[in-house]
């Protein structure tokens, strides 16, 4: 697990090295281990390393060809790379490293640049072949690591990294994008490739860039979910049969490491079911950890004991309160964006208590979305059954989903925000997807959307950034893209049994886990904000969006956000991720485009 960063230049205009600095201080907490880059008139490329596997400085990056012509940096972890490095191993190839990130290099070298369908991994990679003057950025099938490029327009360059800071890096001036934002406050996230920057994009889950001073900048998909043909004709042995195969199988790979590590276990059917599956693979005890809250209607510590004392794990526990608020301008700074989740603070807590024992994790991300995990999904389709759909149906699952319902929108927006929240489908990254993959059942199709666009846009950044700022990996076996290909191939009405939620998931752990913990009703990971703005947090919630500093922006209505308050402080309404959302995004405008001081030293306090 590392950061990355660098630039191609088109005209040759050399990187200043106080922005190679820059660039490579602002993904230093990703990397704390080491740092490199490599530089000519072209191109930078660099790294900031945390190591996981083989631990010497021989596998510091980047990582060089025999003849010095070709250097790789990367960010994330190859999990089948011994099984790689053996193949190439046959076909007389020598390593210098025990590594995984030379073993992406002799597989290109090996292969050329198709050499990413062999990855089993969580990855960003950039390659540059200095001989054929092309650099080479990849990332990973599903979108667990991320890439931000910006290609400011003028032909001059191409910039890239781990974080949308590496980039602000360059000291070019980005502004916000209103498009973004209305997605935002459609979806309570900003769905990919957008950014709330113009000019910076995310490159794709599955995808690749190639960029040479011949053929300027290219983006091409090497791997598509959305073609997985689902199997109706499976039964539920073969579906349970097939889903303990991966799971253990993707578990198994995932514990590769030379440093010490654990899991987070919320107590939740995902993250129980891979504690479970590490214990078989380990003499010693797993280490596990999880985040609690002094109120019950949120606190899921419990269950994560039972898990703990099933298995016998070292179990760690920390508590939140309310004072956890002093963490969002944190949490947005290391997302670099406004994100409405304010789960992620639990994610940086528990993150910051791991990392005092271990080095990486696994968690259980990514179940939910590929097996139909949350409650939501009855809505639309009613004990499972899909034949009560209308014209239209795709829409309504997302505004239903989304933040802003009925008239909210227009109350609440104003301005060039509000123009683009009309002028174009603020749910079209969600819909879509709905809409085109009409070779799956509905149910598939929704669960297909939320993979491609939740998952990347909001769920895995998450565990991304928060664990980062902590100095910490996290991987998860269910974001093995074999779990996924078989996930689409399993029918809907297998995943959504009589009102069941994750159903054949739910049968095939039962033997592993017990029946109460598998069939415990589900509880999200989320905060008791919404209490706290009721109590101790209301003042310091009209401090943040009544102070006028929200309202000089021009872009909502602060007395409808009054009116929003003072109902949700009464109890007569529940704007809890309304207030939420606002929150982030003046948050997000005092850090990004403010660049105010007290707030920058807020975010960077440990």
């Amino acid at each position: 697990m590392c950061g990355i960063f660098g630039s191609f230049s088109f005209d040759r205009q050399q990187v200043s090295e106080d922005i190679v600095a820059a660039m490579s201080q602002s993904v230093f907490h990703r990397g704390p281990d080491a740092s490199g880059h490599f530089q000519d008139d072209r191109v930078v490329i660099g790294n900031t390393r945390l190591s996981i596997v083989d631990l010497s400085h021989a596998s510091d990056q980047p990582i060089y060809s025999d003849d010095q012509q070709i250097a790789v940096v990367q960010n994330g972890e190859i999990f089948n790379y011994l099984e790689l490095r053996e193949e190439l191993a046959k076909a007389g190839i020598h390593f210098r490293t025990s590594g995984d990130t030379e073993v992406i290099l002799r597989a290109y070298e090996h292969w050329g640049p198709d050499f990413v369908k062999q990855l089993n991994g969580m990855f960003a990679i950039a390659v540059y072949d200095i001989e054929k003057q092309k650099l080479l950025l990849y990332r990973d099938r599903l979108g667990v690591k991320p890439l931000f490029i910006a290609d400011p327009g003028n032909g001059a360059a191409i910039w890239f990294g781990s974080e949308i800071k590496t980039i602000l890096a360059n000291g070019i001036n980005y502004v916000p994008d209103m498009d973004a934002l209305a997605q935002y406050f459609a979806l309570n996230y900003v769905p990919q490739p957008t950014t709330a920057f113009l000019g910076i994009e995310h490159l794709p889950p599955g995808h690749m860039m190639e960029v040479s001073p011949l053929t300027g900048s290219t983006i091409s998909r090497y791997w598509d979910l959305s073609e997985v043909t689902p199997n109706p004709q499976m039964t539920p042995a073969e579906a349970k049969a097939e889903l303990v195969r991966l799971l253990d199988d993707a578990t198994r790979i995932r514990m590769r490491s030379d440093a010490p590590f654990g899991a987070f276990l919320s107590g939740g059917l995902d993250s129980s079911s891979v504690v479970g599956f590490m214990s078989l693979y380990q003499s010693e005890r797993v280490r596990t950890f999880s985040i609690g809250f002094d109120d019950a209607r949120f606190d899921e510590t419990i269950y994560a004991r039972q898990v703990s004392k099933r298995f016998g794990t070292i179990h760690e526990t920390r508590t939140m309160g309310h004072n956890a608020v002093g963490l969002w301008p944190k949490m947005i700074w290391h997302c670099d964006q406004p994100h409405g989740d304010v789960s992620f603070m639990p994610t940086n807590e528990v993150s910051s208590l791991a990392v005092k024992d271990v080095k990486m994790v696994l968690t259980g991300d990514g179940g939910d979305e590929l097996f139909a995990g949350y409650e939501k999904y009855l809505s639309v389709f009613p004990d499972g059954k899909t034949d009560g759909l209308i014209y239209g149906w795709e829409q309504s699952f997302a505004e239903k989903s989304g933040l802003l319902h009925g008239e909210e929108p227009s109350l609440l927006l104003a301005g060039s925000l509000r123009d683009a929240f009309f002028d174009r489908n603020p749910y079209r990254q969600l819909v879509n997807p709905i809409k085109q993959s009409v070779h799956q059942d509905p149910i598939n199709r929704v669960l297909l959307a939320e993979t491609l666009t939740l998952l990347p846009g909001n769920n895995l950044v998450k565990p991304d950034r928060m664990a980062m700022a902590n100095s910490l990996e996290v991987r998860s076996p269910f974001l093995d893209y074999r779990m996924a290909e078989f996930a689409f191939q399993v029918p809907g009405h297998l995943k959504l049994t009589n009102g069941e939620t994750k159903s054949i998931y739910k049968q095939a752990m039962e033997p592993l886990l017990g029946k109460d913990l598998t069939y415990r009703k589900k509880q999200m990971f989320t905060v008791p904000v919404g209490e706290w703005f009721r109590e101790e947090l209301a003042g310091f919630c009209r401090e943040i969006l009544l102070d006028g500093r929200l309202e000089e922006r021009k872009i909502v209505c602060t007395s409808y956000i009054s009116e929003m308050l003072q109902k949700h402080v009464e109890g007569t309404a529940n704007y809890t991720r309304q207030l939420r959302a606002l929150i982030s995004l003046e948050i997000w405008f005092r850090l990004f485009v403010d660049r105010d001081p007290v707030w920058l030293e807020k975010a960077k306090k440990n």
